[in-house]
């Protein structure tokens, strides 16, 4: 029982490392699609906003939440 508590404990911290390490390649990836991004005046404030909103989130400590918010924003550039 002990092992599988351990085992456990262990795969839910690795998912936290994993979350921590995708929200900096969404950002990346954003930025770049905003560079050529054809979106409408509203879709790009969107965009902008959720990027934003995703980077405080990161900074935070809050990945799963920022991982969410920038699949947003990656969803209105179509790459989701």
């Amino acid at each position: 029982m002990k092992i599988r508590s351990l085992l456990l404990i262990a795969a839910l911290s690795m998912a936290g490392f994993a979350f921590a390490a995708h929200c900096p390649a969404d950002m990346k990836q954003i930025d770049a699609a905003l560079k050529t991004a054809q979106l409408s005046p509203e879709d790009l404030a969107t965009v902008k906003k959720y990027r934003a909103e995703g980077e405080v989130l990161h900074n935070a400590g809050k990945h799963g939440q920022s991982v969410d918010v920038l699949d947003k924003a990656l969803k209105i550039l179509k790459l989701r």
